[in-house]
């Protein structure tokens, strides 16, 4: 599967992002899709997953409230809402696919397609 994450961009703080990742090739039929960020000099993190058949949604403890991730089956899209946007938020953010177990949803191990990234970037 080839994924092509889009949006993101420069917005102030306590606004909003919205990030879309797109399938190429093939559907998300089968898999978890999940946004990873990284923010430079730390490691990468996990924000957001989602079970495209069920639906179960996961997200990180620092995000929960705040982002929402949605399936467009019309699409074929994952995407990531981003509500009250903090300076701790900027980073690059990418998107991923695995068939983790529950247990290991949030684990980058587990993801063995990953999109080029694209930057969001919250100004004080």
């Amino acid at each position: 599967v080839q994924l092509q994450a889009s949006g993101g961009g420069l917005v102030q703080t306590g606004g909003s992002l919205r990030v879309s990742c797109a399938a190429s090739g093939r559907t998300f039929s089968g898999y978890t899709v999940a946004w990873f960020r990284q923010a430079p000099g730390k490691e990468r993190e996990f924000v957001a997953a989602i079970r495209w058949s069920g639906g179960n949604k996961f997200y990180a403890d620092s995000v929960k409230g705040r982002f929402t991730i949605s399936k467009d089956y019309d699409k074929n899209t994952v995407d990531l809402q981003m509500n009250s946007l903090k300076p701790e938020d900027t980073a690059i953010y990418a998107c991923a696919v695995g068939r983790p177990i529950a247990s290991a949803t949030t684990s980058p191990q587990m993801y063995y397609s990953w999109g080029q990234g694209t930057q969001v970037t919250v100004s004080s």
